[in-house]
């Protein structure tokens, strides 16, 4: 008995009903050798540029190279295990790594794998590690601020949230503290922290994080540690993973801050990656596409608009410099993608003052957008005025007698400098700082001794948070001053200085003191030093000779 045509056409639908339209035909090939971390893989016909592939042993890779009758592959991960002949199958997606709440207090490695022996990340969602940059329709401008608790950064080179602002300078200038700092600072602002570690010892990494945790930081931080050890793929991808963590938070609509320490060994990672895929060597080794590097990186940070959440995601980039050369390749490609630069220098960091900001060179293109109106109140001139001081100083070396008004502005300056001093993982509440830097830049401590300027600033705080804490409580709730405030604070620095011993101030400091006799002469072994009539040293003083009476 025949089967009819009604009877297969029943069993196609059936069969079409049941049929899985996620199913992703897998493409299969063969690694042809491996070696430094790379893949030779023939077959992969259909293989996507930046697809996960799943190699043997439960292990990934990353294809970068699609070459006629081949496919490069970068390993995610150990490769020893893989040999010639191994099978590698296509998955059809793109690397991608979890995200979430979950994360939040947690030490992960690029893959979001935790390494903190705190048990498994419990979360479903993940997102893609690469994705384009907001669209400029979809944002809005810079105009709340990310208070770092540095004094020397909120008063004159402030952050916003969305901006990204560049921290450059050599090794041991201090550039991990200005983000632990900033991180430290957060509590209670209600701003998610990702803090990336790339190429750094895990030594180094595990000192991070107890020094948030004895902060109470890592209640709100997630740390992406991609360590020295590690191979370079996986130094590669950290800021991007990073980046996907705190990406999002912004799209929940919620303030996250991203910390890249540094991108200059990412660079590193990617020209050694570049090379042993056989891409061709341009300046300095690095491949062409190095500036593309950071900037898909650093573009993703940004303020959206309320249409679209209005979350926002601040990028803090470092870069290491050689001996102050800020116009090396990585140094300016990453000055260029970025909103201003943060640059400490090695010579103010020896000479003791940390933070070692280099006023002259350091700049925010967001500026006043990102500071309180309190702060732009009372710090509006200090940039300038310390930028002035630093080349007077530089030129008062050579001078033997300086005029009164250069004079004052030296002292004034040196004791500007001194003010904004400050010890690392201590950052300092906005209303503090606000009333410090009004006590400096209007003279109230102008009488105060260079070397007791930080034992003044400490003994003003502590007076301010016992006797007068409404000053302080009303500088934080109105963020700015008015009359009345400026009256109070006024009246509390001049009952403070009386107390610590202290004249009082003038608006515009008081000359050198003239005095109306002349210095005495110091005496030399044969009498005053200088008054010989030829001319010579140390030589008696000669009586003139009476005249002859006539």
């Amino acid at each position: 008995m025949g089967i009819s045509a009604k009877e297969i056409s029943e069993v196609i639908k059936e069969r079409l009903k049941d049929f899985d339209a996620t199913l992703v035909a897998t493409d299969t090939g063969r690694i042809v050798a491996t070696g430094d971390g790379i893949a030779q893989v023939y077959g992969l016909q259909n293989a996507m540029a930046g697809e996960l592939l799943e190699f043997p042993g439960d292990t990934y890779g990353l294809a970068l190279n699609l070459e006629e009758d081949q496919v490069r592959a970068v390993i995610l991960g150990e490769f020893g295990h893989l040999h010639e002949g191994d099978e590698v199958h296509t998955t059809g997606r793109l690397l991608e790594v979890p995200v979430g709440e979950e994360l939040i207090g947690r030490v992960v490695n690029p893959l979001g794998q935790p390494i903190d022996g705190k048990g498994p990340i419990k979360t479903t969602k993940t997102l893609p590690l690469e994705k384009i940059a907001p669209g400029v329709i979809t944002r809005q401008r810079v105009d709340s601020p990310v208070q770092s608790g540095i004094k020397a950064i909120d008063t004159m080179i402030p952050i916003g949230r969305g901006q990204r602002e560049l921290i450059i300078g050599d090794r041991f200038t201090g550039k991990t503290t200005v983000l632990l700092d900033t991180i430290i600072n957060q509590q209670g602002k209600d701003l998610i922290c990702v803090y990336v570690a790339i190429g750094q010892n895990a030594a180094s990494i595990a000192r991070v994080a107890a020094t948030l945790e004895e902060n109470g930081a890592m209640a709100y931080t997630i740390i992406v540690a991609a360590t020295a050890s590690q191979p370079a793929s996986l130094n590669y991808i950290a800021p991007y993973a990073g980046c996907a963590m705190g990406e999002y938070f912004m799209e929940q609509g919620k303030d996250a801050l991203c910390c890249y320490d540094d991108l200059t060994k990412q660079a590193w990672a990617y020209r050694e990656l570049s090379l042993t895929l056989r891409r061709p060597p341009g300046r300095e080794a690095y491949p062409g596409d190095v500036f593309y590097l950071h900037s898909r990186l650093l573009e993703r940070a940004a303020k959206m608009n309320k249409a679209h959440g209005g979350g926002s995601l601040t990028a803090l980039p470092v870069i290491e410099t050689q001996a102050n050369d800020v116009s090396a390749f990585i140094p300016t490609n990453v000055i260029s993608i970025t909103d201003g630069q943060i640059y400490l220098q090695s010579d103010l960091f020896n000479a003791g003052q940390r933070p070692a900001l280099n006023v002259g060179i350091s700049v925010s293109r967001v500026g006043g957008d990102a500071q309180t109106k309190a702060m732009r109140q009372v710090a509006g001139q200090l940039r300038l005025d310390l930028a002035q001081y630093r080349e007077l100083a530089a030129f008062a070396q050579f001078a033997s007698d300086l005029d009164t008004q250069t004079r004052n502005q030296l002292e004034r300056g040196a004791r500007l400098t001194e003010l904004l001093k400050q010890d690392k993982y201590q950052p300092v509440p906005l209303a503090e700082q606000v009333a410090a830097i009004y006590a400096g830049t209007q003279g109230f401590v102008d009488k105060v001794p260079v070397a007791r300027v930080r034992e003044w600033e400490a003994a003003f705080v502590r007076f301010m948070r016992s006797e007068r804490p409404g000053v302080l409580e009303a500088i934080d709730k109105q963020k700015a001053l008015d009359d009345t405030l400026f009256e109070r604070l006024k009246a509390a620095i001049s009952t403070f200085n009386h107390q610590f011993g202290v004249e009082g101030y003038s608006e515009v400091p008081d000359p050198a003191p003239k005095t109306s006799t002349p210095p005495p002469t110091p005496e030399g072994p044969s009498g005053p030093v200088g008054t010989s009539p030829r001319g010579g040293e140390g030589g008696e003083v000669k009586k003139p000779r009476k005249k002859a009476a006539k």
